[in-house]
């Protein structure tokens, strides 16, 4: 990884979007700083497309949809993604309203498995409003959990079919193919009528946590906040770049770094 001040500002220049995790990247300690949240507004209000990427539930999403100066949301790993149309919510999933529902049966059940099989995990306090995933606390309410129960919870996801990735907080395991880089792909094309393959020079993602690594992977202009280094050993692509502060305050500084530049 390279210092985010070693980026070029030709680079920078060219950036037209910003594709951001949200916990332990835009929160400090899991609060969102004044300094990330006027980053977030300088950006936008500079011309620039502004979309979270998270692992966090619908309920999260569709909330912030409405309170942050953004263009959208996309929530639980790619499983949808929230925008306003005119002042209106609007959530466009991926897979339909019958899948869904037998999904989160199977999910219920697996759930209740894992917090027996595993002391000291629990399900994710907003489990209950999830659309589409399973969320298992591993070190947000609960104690931190050790490394090898972690890998038994994601070992468990992926014995009964499902994708499961590692954030900083949560394991989350889904049914389906899809991850953050996918449903990024839709988001934008679907939005803003843009390509996030054919212009990945055009997008900047900054991100901390393993369920990060394939947009660290896809994005040239891939950067980490100063704590993604805890977590370098668990990924298969790290970031191109890192900030030299951590969590809510190094996204401050990319996107100081980034409208200087323009």
């Amino acid at each position: 990884m390279q210092p985010i001040a070693s980026l070029s500002v030709a680079a920078l220049r060219r950036v037209r979007g910003v594709l951001t995790d949200i916990d332990g990247t835009l929160t400090t300690d899991g609060a969102l700083p004044a300094a990330t949240y006027a980053a977030l507004d300088r950006l936008k209000r500079a011309g620039l497309h502004v979309i979270p990427v998270t692992g966090r539930c619908i309920a999260w999403a569709e909330i912030l949809t409405r309170l942050w100066p953004v263009d959208a949301i996309i929530g639980e790993n790619g499983a949808f993604y929230c925008h306003l149309r005119e002042g209106k919510l609007v959530t466009r999933y991926l897979d339909d309203a019958e899948t869904r529902a037998r999904n989160l049966a199977r999910i219920r059940t697996l759930g209740d498995e894992i917090v027996r099989a595993v002391p000291g995990c629990a399900l994710a306090s907003d489990q209950a409003w999830h659309a589409a995933d399973l969320a298992v606390d591993h070190a947000e309410d609960v104690p931190k959990l050790p490394a090898d129960a972690v890998a038994r919870i994601v070992a468990m996801m992926t014995e009964a079919g499902m994708t499961a990735t590692v954030s900083s907080i949560h394991v989350n395991g889904w049914f389906g193919a899809h991850d953050k880089l996918s449903m990024s792909r839709l988001c934008v094309r679907e939005l803003l009528g843009g390509d996030i393959d054919a212009d990945r020079g055009e997008w900047l993602f900054i991100g901390d946590s393993a369920n990060d690594a394939a947009m660290f992977g896809h994005f040239p202009l891939s950067v980490g906040v100063a704590n993604v280094r805890e977590i370098l050993p668990l990924l298969p692509a790290a970031p191109a770049y890192v900030t030299e502060a951590a969590c809510g305050e190094g996204f401050a500084e990319m996107a100081a770094l980034l409208l200087a530049a323009r």
